[in-house]
């Protein structure tokens, strides 16, 4: 993925940097957040067995439970345990042919899930034996998609951090 060059990239940063003067504080200045945490992330599933075949078979988030949606009859909505109680979440929505994952402004580019150096490349090893494409970042970083097109980022750094900097 390539971006902007020379006078836009030198406007977007100035913009940036403006945000950051204007919004960022420095930790010890920040208030604490409102939020005790991502209770889960909905995603949706064109074929459940599928989606638990993916996440919790090749990439090891066991399920959770199972229950039909309370919005729609007939749809299931499941979940993924994806550690420190956040969970990922699934709903198949049948007869609605929604087509196929588009990424769209205000929705998902992608979701990343720390796991640690070890986990991250036994996983690695287990995407390469699935023959799942991967974009291989650096040492820490990969990313691919699963079976409906969401794209997924595996990331080895602890949670708060990025690139070995606190990020929260």
């Amino acid at each position: 993925m390539s971006g902007l060059t020379g006078a836009a990239r030198d406007e977007w940063t100035s913009r940036r940097e403006a945000i950051a003067a204007r919004h960022l504080r420095p930790r010890g200045e920040r208030p604490s957040s409102s939020a005790r945490g991502v209770h889960h992330v909905a995603l949706l599933s064109s074929d459940v067995e599928r989606t638990v075949d993916f996440y919790q078979g090749l990439l090891e988030f066991p399920l959770t439970d199972m229950f039909e949606n309370r919005d729609y009859t007939g749809s299931t909505h499941f979940f993924f345990d994806i550690g420190n109680g956040n969970a990922l979440a699934f709903f198949d929505l049948p007869g609605l042919d929604l087509g196929p994952y588009a990424e769209v402004l205000g929705g998902l580019h992608h979701l990343a899930i720390s796991v640690p150096p070890d986990r991250w490349r036994h996983l690695k090893a287990k995407l390469d034996e699935a023959a799942v494409e991967y974009a291989h970042i650096d040492g820490s970083s990969i990313y691919f998609r699963d079976p409906d097109g969401a794209r997924l980022e595996l990331i080895s750094d602890p949670l708060g951090e990025m690139y070995g900097n606190p990020v929260i």
